[in-house]
């Protein structure tokens, strides 16, 4: 996901949404596909997009802030490449779970919900993830780390930086 994307991008990501508008203009239980959609291809959900959803579906925006406020997961924040979900649960909290996710906090330098200035790190905490057994966990996109003690979290903070740094090298090899 690109932060600072230039008004080319915002133009083709405004047409394509647009197009999602125009999919699901005028076909009843919609909203929430529409909102799915959107958020695909924004990341998250701001106010522009959700009034322009309202308006094109011909729903209230109170309704549809009201959709994106409800359920989980819809976002109102830009969140990052890694999205760093720290489970809270009980087993999970009782383990540790709380020291990890203040020192990812800490090492990021953002609060629940913040993403990193450069986009590369978001950071949540989530009630469950349903890996109990592997308490405490958390999750960085799809990869599962568990076990962890706040000493693990540097070096895997580290991985995807160095993960991040391959690819944009990787990048320049290319071009």
């Amino acid at each position: 996901m690109t932060m600072n994307c230039g008004s080319c991008c915002a133009d083709n990501k405004s047409k394509e949404l647009e197009k999602i508008i125009a999919k699901y203009k005028n076909i009843r239980g919609a909203l929430i596909p529409a909102l799915h959609e959107a958020q695909e291809l924004y990341g998250y959900l701001p106010l522009s997009v959700q009034k322009k959803i309202a308006d094109g579906l011909n729903v209230p925006l109170s309704e549809v802030y009201g959709v994106v406020t409800f359920y989980t997961q819809f976002s109102l924040n830009p969140k990052g490449k890694y999205k760093i979900s720290v489970c809270l649960g009980t087993a999970c909290y009782v383990k540790g779970a709380g020291q990890i996710f203040d020192k990812i906090s800490e090492i990021l330098n953002i609060k629940s919900g913040e993403c990193t200035p450069d986009g590369l790190f978001s950071l949540d905490a989530c009630r469950c993830i349903g890996a109990c057994g592997l308490a405490p966990v958390i999750t960085i996109n799809e990869d599962v780390h568990g076990r962890l003690s706040v000493d693990d979290v540097p070096g895997i903070i580290q991985k995807y930086i160095d993960q991040e740094a391959k690819e944009k090298e990787e990048t320049l090899v290319e071009a």
